[in-house]
């Protein structure tokens, strides 16, 4: 048979249904597959995340159980004016439309704050540099405590009374009070100890005479 009869669909009619009939199985069995899929994995159907800020885990939970989805805590901070075990964020967020089954990571508020490094201002930070560090790291500031010394220059920190020493933590957002020098006016004891001269080393001015 000559090439050109070969490929004539009048004269080769059996082989032209054959290919026909080929192609309309693959297409079928593409979108057989992409159907299935879509059943598989619920394309097109979504649930939009609820509203679920402020509650408690349990409750949270429950909500979300009966949106089909999971919630699951994953993380927790500390938000001072919210109360503890809360829900703070979730992920995906509220009103996003998620699969359903889908996981929901939470995140709590913590039931205490968590401690942190007090920076490293004393004797070495004007009162106004150290207000500026403090605040900036979280914490709280009481009304600044005058000892004799260099002014506005800090002395120390005290957290509940106590002095802090270096590298200390204290819970963010504690109340802290700055010790600092009030221009070498009397203060409290925590003024700053002049040194002793030994009695050796003083001038006796008793016993000098006159040359005229």
């Amino acid at each position: 048979m000559a090439l050109k009869d070969f490929f004539s669909f009048s004269k080769n009619k059996f082989f032209w249904w054959n290919i026909i009939a080929m192609m309309v199985v693959v297409i079928l069995l593409i979108w057989g597959v992409l159907k299935g899929l879509d059943l598989y994995t619920h394309h097109g159907e979504g649930v939009a995340v609820p509203d679920i800020k402020g509650m408690r885990v349990n409750e949270a939970q429950m909500m979300l159980r009966n949106h089909n989805l999971i919630g699951v805590v994953a993380d927790s901070t500390y938000a001072e004016n919210r109360p503890a075990g809360t829900i703070l964020e979730s992920n995906p967020p509220v009103g996003q439309l998620v699969k359903k089954k889908r996981i929901i990571y939470l995140t709590i508020n913590s039931s205490s704050a968590p401690l942190v490094t007090v920076p490293d201002v004393v004797e070495n930070s004007s009162l106004r540099q150290a207000e500026i560090q403090l605040t900036a790291s979280g914490f709280k500031l009481d009304s600044v405590q005058y000892v004799s010394g260099e002014k506005d220059w800090v002395y120390a920190v005290k957290y509940k009374g106590q002095k802090l020493l270096l590298g200390e933590k204290v819970p963010m957002g504690a109340n802290l009070v700055i010790v600092a020098g009030n221009g070498g006016e009397n203060a409290d004891s925590l003024s700053i100890e002049q040194p002793q001269i030994p009695d050796s080393l003083k001038t006796d001015t008793t016993s000098d005479e006159s040359w005229f």
